[in-house]
Protein backbone atom coordinates (compact mmCIF):
# COMPACT_ATOMS: atom_id res chain seq x y z
CA UNK A 1 0.00 0.00 0.00
CA UNK A 2 3.18 2.30 -0.35
CA UNK A 3 2.65 3.36 3.68
CA UNK A 4 5.13 4.62 6.11
CA UNK A 5 5.55 2.67 8.92
CA UNK A 6 6.76 4.47 12.46
CA UNK A 7 6.33 3.23 15.81
CA UNK A 8 4.59 5.93 18.33
CA UNK A 9 4.21 5.44 21.69
CA UNK A 10 4.71 1.76 21.56
CA UNK A 11 2.77 1.20 18.47
CA UNK A 12 3.54 0.30 15.11
CA UNK A 13 1.39 2.34 13.11
CA UNK A 14 1.23 3.34 9.03
CA UNK A 15 0.75 6.25 7.42
CA UNK A 16 -1.53 5.43 4.42
CA UNK A 17 -0.73 7.68 0.89
CA UNK A 18 -4.24 8.66 0.98
CA UNK A 19 -3.98 9.89 4.66
CA UNK A 20 -5.53 7.47 6.95
CA UNK A 21 -3.78 6.04 9.45
CA UNK A 22 -3.79 2.37 10.05
CA UNK A 23 -2.83 0.46 13.45
CA UNK A 24 -2.95 -3.25 12.66
CA UNK A 25 -2.19 -4.73 15.87
CA UNK A 26 -5.86 -3.37 16.91
CA UNK A 27 -7.51 -3.75 13.61
CA UNK A 28 -8.15 0.23 13.23
CA UNK A 29 -8.72 2.55 10.40
CA UNK A 30 -8.29 6.23 11.82
CA UNK A 31 -9.08 9.14 9.70
CA UNK A 32 -10.04 12.91 10.18
CA UNK A 33 -11.38 16.09 8.90
CA UNK A 34 -13.46 14.22 5.78
CA UNK A 35 -15.79 17.41 5.54
CA UNK A 36 -18.61 15.64 4.04
CA UNK A 37 -20.99 17.59 2.34
CA UNK A 38 -18.80 20.75 2.14
CA UNK A 39 -20.17 21.88 -1.65
CA UNK A 40 -23.80 21.89 0.22
CA UNK A 41 -22.78 23.68 3.08
CA UNK A 42 -21.00 26.40 0.66
CA UNK A 43 -24.09 26.34 -1.79
CA UNK A 44 -26.33 27.08 1.29
CA UNK A 45 -24.13 29.78 2.48
CA UNK A 46 -23.79 32.09 -0.95
CA UNK A 47 -20.47 30.76 -1.18
CA UNK A 48 -18.52 29.09 -4.25
CA UNK A 49 -20.79 26.12 -6.20
CA UNK A 50 -18.56 23.28 -6.41
CA UNK A 51 -19.31 19.94 -8.23
CA UNK A 52 -21.56 17.61 -5.41
CA UNK A 53 -19.15 15.20 -5.49
CA UNK A 54 -16.54 15.37 -2.86
CA UNK A 55 -18.66 12.94 -0.48
CA UNK A 56 -18.87 10.04 -3.33
CA UNK A 57 -15.41 10.60 -3.51
CA UNK A 58 -14.50 10.72 -0.15
CA UNK A 59 -15.99 7.50 0.93
CA UNK A 60 -15.21 5.72 -2.04
CA UNK A 61 -11.20 6.19 -0.85
CA UNK A 62 -12.09 5.36 2.63
CA UNK A 63 -13.91 2.03 1.63
CA UNK A 64 -11.19 1.32 -0.71
CA UNK A 65 -8.69 2.29 2.70
CA UNK A 66 -10.81 -0.24 4.57
CA UNK A 67 -10.70 -3.06 2.20
CA UNK A 68 -6.68 -2.78 1.92
CA UNK A 69 -6.55 -3.10 5.67
CA UNK A 70 -9.22 -5.40 6.76
CA UNK A 71 -9.85 -2.73 9.56
CA UNK A 72 -12.53 -4.14 11.75
CA UNK A 73 -12.84 -0.66 14.08
CA UNK A 74 -12.60 2.99 12.61
CA UNK A 75 -12.01 6.37 14.50
CA UNK A 76 -13.20 9.62 12.42
CA UNK A 77 -11.19 12.54 14.34
CA UNK A 78 -13.84 15.28 13.97
CA UNK A 79 -15.17 17.30 11.45
CA UNK A 80 -16.90 14.43 9.61
CA UNK A 81 -19.68 16.58 8.33
CA UNK A 82 -18.87 20.00 7.36
CA UNK A 83 -21.93 21.29 9.38
CA UNK A 84 -24.98 19.59 11.23
CA UNK A 85 -26.72 20.75 8.02
CA UNK A 86 -24.64 18.00 5.64
CA UNK A 87 -25.19 15.76 8.18
CA UNK A 88 -28.69 15.60 7.58
CA UNK A 89 -29.04 16.78 3.84
CA UNK A 90 -26.69 13.72 2.89
CA UNK A 91 -28.09 12.20 -0.22
CA UNK A 92 -29.29 8.85 -0.22
CA UNK A 93 -26.93 6.57 -2.15
CA UNK A 94 -24.01 8.58 -0.39
CA UNK A 95 -26.17 7.69 2.94
CA UNK A 96 -26.57 4.10 1.75
CA UNK A 97 -22.87 4.01 0.95
CA UNK A 98 -21.42 5.09 4.31
CA UNK A 99 -24.16 2.82 6.14
CA UNK A 100 -22.31 0.04 3.97
CA UNK A 101 -18.84 1.17 4.98
CA UNK A 102 -20.31 1.21 8.90
CA UNK A 103 -21.64 -2.90 8.87
CA UNK A 104 -20.12 -5.10 11.04
CA UNK A 105 -17.24 -2.15 11.84
CA UNK A 106 -16.56 -0.64 15.42
CA UNK A 107 -17.62 3.08 13.99
CA UNK A 108 -16.57 5.80 16.66
CA UNK A 109 -17.02 9.43 15.70
CA UNK A 110 -15.06 11.91 17.53
CA UNK A 111 -16.35 15.59 18.27
CA UNK A 112 -15.44 18.30 15.86
CA UNK A 113 -15.38 21.73 15.21
CA UNK A 114 -17.71 21.67 12.58
CA UNK A 115 -20.28 19.18 13.09
CA UNK A 116 -22.06 18.19 16.53
CA UNK A 117 -22.35 14.66 16.60
CA UNK A 118 -23.78 12.45 13.71
CA UNK A 119 -26.27 10.80 15.93
CA UNK A 120 -28.49 9.85 12.98
CA UNK A 121 -25.66 7.50 11.59
CA UNK A 122 -25.40 5.26 14.00
CA UNK A 123 -21.99 4.45 15.63
CA UNK A 124 -20.40 5.68 19.17
CA UNK A 125 -19.98 9.15 19.68
CA UNK A 126 -17.12 10.42 21.84
CA UNK A 127 -15.47 13.55 22.59
CA UNK A 128 -12.04 11.76 22.62
CA UNK A 129 -11.36 8.33 22.90
CA UNK A 130 -8.32 6.07 23.89
CA UNK A 131 -7.07 3.03 22.66
CA UNK A 132 -3.96 1.40 24.28
CA UNK A 133 -1.44 3.79 24.77
CA UNK A 134 -2.85 6.40 22.84
CA UNK A 135 -5.46 9.33 23.08
CA UNK A 136 -7.24 10.49 19.89
CA UNK A 137 -9.15 13.91 19.79
CA UNK A 138 -10.04 16.66 17.21
CA UNK A 139 -8.23 19.22 18.26
CA UNK A 140 -4.38 18.31 19.69
CA UNK A 141 -3.22 19.63 23.69
CA UNK A 142 -0.19 19.48 25.31
CA UNK A 143 -0.66 15.81 26.26
CA UNK A 144 1.63 13.14 24.74
CA UNK A 145 0.69 10.28 23.25
CA UNK A 146 -2.16 12.45 21.41
CA UNK A 147 -3.08 11.86 18.11
CA UNK A 148 -5.56 14.55 16.17
CA UNK A 149 -6.85 16.32 13.34
CA UNK A 150 -8.03 19.69 12.87
CA UNK A 151 -5.44 21.76 11.07
CA UNK A 152 -5.95 19.98 8.00
CA UNK A 153 -1.35 20.15 7.43
CA UNK A 154 0.22 20.31 3.92
CA UNK A 155 3.56 21.04 2.98
CA UNK A 156 5.35 21.85 -0.39
CA UNK A 157 7.87 19.78 -2.19
CA UNK A 158 9.45 19.82 -5.29
CA UNK A 159 6.73 23.03 -5.88
CA UNK A 160 3.74 20.51 -5.04
CA UNK A 161 1.93 20.63 -2.47
CA UNK A 162 1.21 17.64 -0.48
CA UNK A 163 -1.08 17.12 2.64
CA UNK A 164 1.12 15.57 5.02
CA UNK A 165 1.20 13.75 8.46
CA UNK A 166 3.12 15.58 11.01
CA UNK A 167 4.98 13.70 13.53
CA UNK A 168 7.17 14.26 16.53
CA UNK A 169 7.63 12.00 19.96
CA UNK A 170 4.69 13.21 21.48
CA UNK A 171 2.49 14.25 18.81
CA UNK A 172 0.62 12.77 15.56
CA UNK A 173 -1.57 15.30 13.69
CA UNK A 174 -3.19 13.69 10.57
CA UNK A 175 -3.89 15.42 7.40
CA UNK A 176 -7.66 16.15 6.05
CA UNK A 177 -9.24 13.26 4.41
CA UNK A 178 -11.84 14.79 2.51
CA UNK A 179 -11.93 15.34 -1.25
CA UNK A 180 -12.19 19.19 -1.35
CA UNK A 181 -10.55 20.16 2.15
CA UNK A 182 -7.84 23.19 2.30
CA UNK A 183 -4.78 23.03 4.51
CA UNK A 184 -2.33 25.03 6.49
CA UNK A 185 1.23 25.01 5.53
CA UNK A 186 3.36 23.74 7.99
CA UNK A 187 5.45 26.41 8.58
CA UNK A 188 2.85 28.30 10.13
CA UNK A 189 3.26 29.42 13.54
CA UNK A 190 -0.10 27.31 15.09
CA UNK A 191 1.80 24.00 13.71
CA UNK A 192 5.45 25.36 14.71
CA UNK A 193 4.52 26.28 17.96
CA UNK A 194 2.61 22.49 18.83
CA UNK A 195 5.68 19.94 16.99
CA UNK A 196 9.45 19.97 18.31
CA UNK A 197 12.30 20.99 16.41
CA UNK A 198 12.56 17.39 14.49
CA UNK A 199 9.16 16.72 13.65
CA UNK A 200 8.62 14.76 10.41
CA UNK A 201 5.80 15.63 7.51
CA UNK A 202 5.08 12.12 6.22
CA UNK A 203 3.43 13.44 2.19
CA UNK A 204 0.61 11.72 1.59
CA UNK A 205 0.36 11.25 -2.85
CA UNK A 206 1.28 7.78 -4.39
CA UNK A 207 4.01 7.21 -1.62
CA UNK A 208 3.76 7.96 1.84
CA UNK A 209 7.18 9.63 2.45
CA UNK A 210 8.77 10.99 5.34
CA UNK A 211 10.60 14.78 5.17
CA UNK A 212 12.05 16.73 8.17
CA UNK A 213 8.61 19.44 8.41
CA UNK A 214 9.71 22.91 7.20
CA UNK A 215 10.27 25.48 10.04
CA UNK A 216 10.29 28.89 7.89
CA UNK A 217 7.46 31.11 8.60
CA UNK A 218 5.08 31.70 6.16
CA UNK A 219 1.27 34.01 5.77
CA UNK A 220 -1.37 32.18 6.17
CA UNK A 221 -3.27 31.95 2.72
CA UNK A 222 -5.93 34.28 3.07
CA UNK A 223 -9.84 32.97 3.99
CA UNK A 224 -8.89 29.55 5.41
CA UNK A 225 -9.55 28.46 8.87
CA UNK A 226 -9.47 25.39 9.76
Amino acid sequence: MNGYVFIFAGATLVALPSGALHWPDAHLLVVSDLHLGKSDRMARRGGALLPPYETRATLARLGADLAATGAASVLCLGDSFDDGAACDAMEGDDRQQLSALMAGRIWTWVLGNHDPAPLALGGDHVAEATVGALTFRHIATPALAEVSGHYHPKTKVGGRAHRCFLLDADRLILPAYGAYTGGLFCEEPALTALMQPTALAILTGNQAQPVPMPRAQKTRAAGWRP
